[in-house]
């Protein structure tokens, strides 16, 4: 069964300080739990997949869109079942697909090259030298000619 949210609902979902995604542009889907739990678990759709297609977004910029669709892909999708109930496993869906997108968007400091220290290179180079002095001392011994 697809839906979208309730028409009641609005609003948008603060994914970063300069993104927010309207609730209009995810796509909600609601199914039967799985596992035990009797006749509750059988009937009642708990389950919540919540998708938001990163592609077709008004709400991005092009820079936003290219970074999430190479981190997460096209569609994004985020799932709750642990609950009984759906209000609580969609608000559960939501924090987790927040999550998911903000985690993308979130620039990291790029690696600064370092070179080793003095101290670094000559334990490097000492190490090398016992490792070398020790293969050697496991070498055949030739009898001295003469």
């Amino acid at each position: 069964m697809t839906a979208s949210p309730d028409p009641g609902e609005s609003g948008t979902l603060r994914v970063a300080d300069d993104c927010e995604i309207p609730l209009g542009e995810l796509t909600w889907r609601f199914l039967p739990s799985g596992g035990p739990g009797g006749q509750h678990a059988n009937r009642a759709a708990t389950r919540v997949e919540v998708v938001f297609d990163v592609g077709a977004s008004r709400a991005l910029t092009d820079a936003q869109r290219a970074r999430l669709t190479g981190a997460l892909g096209e569609r994004v999708s985020a799932v709750a079942s642990e609950q009984r109930s759906q209000a609580r496993n969609r608000a559960l869906a939501l924090t987790r697909l927040q999550e998911r997108l903000s985690d993308a968007l979130r620039e990291r400091p790029s690696r600064r090259r370092t070179s080793p220290s003095r101290a670094g290179r000559e334990r490097r180079l000492d190490a090398k030298r016992r490792r070398s002095e020790k293969k050697r001392l496991r070498r055949r011994v030739e009898p001295d000619e003469g």
